[in-house]
């Protein structure tokens, strides 16, 4: 009988960890409903961006991290963009829109920055309170890896060379 039992036990075990698995895939987070207003005015909508590897990066002129990033950032997007790559900066509420403003100009930040003036997106985000913090999303929007503080560009490298097929 406990032979019998352990054959009948399989089957339904094995259909309970495919479910499990199936329904693990299908709830992978994705991207927050959200539109992003650049500097210049211009709207960028995230769901507009399905089809591209997207990386979120917020940010602050205050901090050191931050600063210290931006130059691979920089390099990153003039590397990947062209190939499918999008880097949405977002500037933190309590930065000066002014520094915000300045440091995009001196440093000709060539991707999309925007200030979060009113802390709508960092909410969004899931509160977004540490900087740097950057979330980066496939091309159907769903989210590959959430990095609270600096980057690992040799990583990064590899997952957006596995991404975009390069």
């Amino acid at each position: 009988m406990n032979h019998l039992l352990k054959k009948s036990l399989l089957p339904i075990i094995v259909i309970a960890l495919l479910a499990l698995l199936v329904w693990q895939l299908s709830n992978k987070p994705t991207a927050p409903d959200v539109k992003f207003t650049t500097l210049e005015g211009k709207p960028i909508a995230m769901d507009e961006l399905k089809g591209k590897v997207v990386l979120v990066n917020f940010w602050a002129t205050d901090c050191p991290g931050c600063i210290k990033e931006m130059p691979h950032l920089i390099k990153t997007y003039n590397e990947y963009h062209n190939k499918g790559l999008e880097i949405i900066a977002v500037a933190m509420h309590y930065d000066e829109a002014s520094q915000v403003v300045n440091y995009s100009e001196d440093q000709s930040l060539p991707f999309p920055v925007m200030h979060d003036a009113t802390a709508e997106i960092s909410e969004k985000f899931g509160k977004v309170s540490l900087t740097p913090t950057a979330f980066i999303y496939d091309k159907q929007g769903y989210l590959l890896q959430r990095t609270m503080g600096e980057l690992d560009f040799n990583a990064l490298t590899q997952l957006l060379n596995k991404e975009l097929g390069v």
